[in-house]
């Protein structure tokens, strides 16, 4: 998925919003004022997502293109690099788990 069909996606949760609160290179996705979602601007295509910690270490451990959480609390986040290669349904799928999580308000 590009940067802006996952712009899009995250978009079409409910009660989500978008902000540039750190930088111009780094797209924020909230729900309820809290952070699900970060896209990077900057050409790369990473997304960094809100993941269950025992899930995280799985997902590190079965796939190359997923790292800790970039910046971010290295448990609960983690970073997909480069998602113009991954397929489509493993990042809508962890978009959702992200998004979950945090309008769950778990951390």
């Amino acid at each position: 998925m590009n940067v802006e069909e996952i712009r899009d996606y995250c978009l079409s949760k409910p009660g989500a919003t978008e902000s540039l609160p750190f930088d111009d290179e780094t797209l924020v996705l909230k729900v309820g004022g809290r952070i699900f979602a970060m896209i990077s601007l900057s050409g790369d295509s990473s997304l960094t997502l809100k993941c269950d910690p025992e899930i995280a270490l799985e997902l590190q451990e079965k796939y190359t293109f997923v790292e800790p959480g970039y910046h971010m609390n290295k448990k609960f986040w983690i970073t997909l690099r480069d998602t113009t290669l991954i397929p489509r349904n493993l990042v809508m799928q962890w978009i959702d788990s992200s998004f979950v999580l945090v309008a769950a308000g778990k951390k």
